[in-house]
Parts: C-alpha cells; structure tokens; sequence
C-alpha cells in the first residue's frame, strides 16, 4: 500500500510529541502526518498482531493509519495524542476480522485444554492475553465473550488504554466501557472457575 507519510522504518523510535499539532500542520503539509506514523505504527502494529497474528497484523496497521491520513481533517484538536483515535480505527477493522480472532482462540483452547492460567504482573498480562501466547480455557473464554466486551477488555488489557481512551476510541459513553468491561470480568471469573488472571479487579 502506498504511504506517503511514512518517514521512518515502524520499528523506529519516536519522540513524545503533539500529535494534535502535527494533524493540523498536515492539512496544508501532508508529510506532516509522518510524525504521528512514527511515533504509533509499532504499537499499533503489536495491539493487531496480537489479537490476529503477524500477517493479519501488517494489513490492519497500514490500513489504520492510510485511514488515519485520509481522515485527518476530522480528528478533533482539543486531544492532544492521536493514539486512541487510531486504536478506534485499528479496532473497527479488526471487527472485519472476528472470525479469524475467534478461530484462533478457540484453536489454542483446543490445543491447551487444561492449561491453567497463572498470575501474574501487569507487564505480563498482554502476553497472556495475546493471540500467540493465551492458554486453554482462557482462550476460549475470551472468544466467547461478545465482540464489544471483547474490544474493550483488550484495549485495556494489551493496549494499556485508560477508560477515557477506550470511551475516545470506541466512541461510546464513559459509563458503557465500564459497564462492558465489568460484564467481561464476571463471564472470565466464572469460565476460569473463580479466578481472571486480566484486570482482576472488585466489580464497581
């Protein structure tokens, strides 16, 4: 796909920056934009990777952000970062992937029937979480939930996004990323028998 705003390889390291102010400049300059590629194409490329795999993932991060150029007029300049505008995007095309998620998951929950999760720290939570690296019932749990709870449990969970974030990326209310995320917990406690090694947390 051609890219005209991509500057730098993805894997490059990016400087913290305003992402609201590049959007703006790239309006009347389009090799602007190049900043807010460099400096999310590699996350959103591993958030993709993970709930789809490695190739699935190089078609869902170019085309996120060839729509994120296309569509720069509309972001909204009072957010200063562009990332959960772009894990939006990311996430709805992922949605065209659902079955591909679900068959993966299931597939692990088959191969690992009686893999038990354990805890663990939260810098260990993606890797459970993952597409490549989640085990038996968890897996499955996780491809039974609804596709809605599941987005918002794996923008928290892999993405590291604040509720805010999540409601800015999913464009819904506040209270509806808590409440589905909620949901999700309870249905992950009772497939694991009690226990969820993801943002096990007291329900609100």
């Amino acid at each position: 796909m051609h890219e005209p705003y991509r500057t730098a390889p993805p894997d490059a390291a990016a400087p913290s920056q305003d992402d609201a102010v590049a959007i703006e400049r790239s309006w009347d300059e389009p090799e602007c934009f190049g900043a807010v590629f460099d400096a999310h194409y590699a996350e959103i490329h591993r958030y993709a990777s993970r709930r789809l795999g490695p190739h699935a993932a190089d078609d869902v991060a170019a085309e996120t952000f060839a729509l994120a150029f296309r569509r720069r007029r509309r972001f909204d300049l009072s957010r200063r970062s562009a990332r959960p505008w772009l894990y939006g995007i990311a996430t709805n095309l992922i949605s065209r992937h659902r079955r591909d998620e679900v068959r993966l998951l299931r597939a692990v929950d088959r191969l690992h029937p009686l893999a038990e999760p354990s805890r663990g720290h939260e810098d260990e939570v993606a890797a459970k979480v993952s597409a490549q690296g989640v085990k038996g019932t968890l897996a499955g749990a996780i491809a039974a939930l609804p596709a809605a709870q599941r987005d918002v449990l794996l923008l928290v969970a892999l993405a590291g996004l604040s509720y805010d974030e999540v409601a800015q990326a999913l464009d819904v209310p506040f209270g509806t990323v808590s409440s589905r995320l909620n949901r999700a917990r309870r249905k992950l406690r009772k497939a694991l028998g009690g226990t969820n090694p993801l943002l096990d947390e007291e329900e609100a």
